[in-house]
């Protein structure tokens, strides 16, 4: 009796605790959705696939979409073991601020022009570091 009741407990925790990760993993996926990344991995389909004819078109873009699901969780993943699910929630109230949607907005941008900057810094340093290699 002692040993079905620890069992029943046992399978009640974990119910719960599946349940808790599940709500979290979907205001993370909210949350990352919110920040652009949505817009952007759009986006790349697109890109990706603007050679496709116009025939295959639609099942080329349905068939992609399919595949953010596992790339929005890997995502997620990163995001929860890095912050709480409380701290999850504070984000996502904030991307529903108009400041929050405004940097939605431009992060993506932002980003490449930040990343080009420090692809020409990183040039620059390697000429420093090669001249005192000689």
């Amino acid at each position: 009796m002692k040993k079905l009741l620890l069992a029943c407990t046992f399978l009640i925790v974990t119910a719960i605790q599946a349940q808790e990760t599940s709500e979290f993993r979907t205001e993370t996926i909210e949350f990352i959705k919110l920040t652009g990344a949505g817009a952007a991995f759009d986006g790349a389909i697109s890109q990706i696939g603007f050679k496709v004819s116009e025939a295959n078109k639609e099942a080329y873009t349905k068939e992609a979409t399919v595949t953010l699901e596992g790339l929005y969780d890997k995502i997620a993943d990163l995001y929860m073991a890095e912050f709480t699910q409380d701290e999850i929630k504070e984000l996502i109230a904030f991307y529903h601020t108009d400041l929050g949607k405004k940097l939605a907005t431009k992060q993506l941008g932002l980003t490449q022009k930040a990343m080009t900057f420090g692809q020409s810094w990183g040039m620059e340093v390697s000429q420093i570091a090669q001249k005192y290699n000689e």
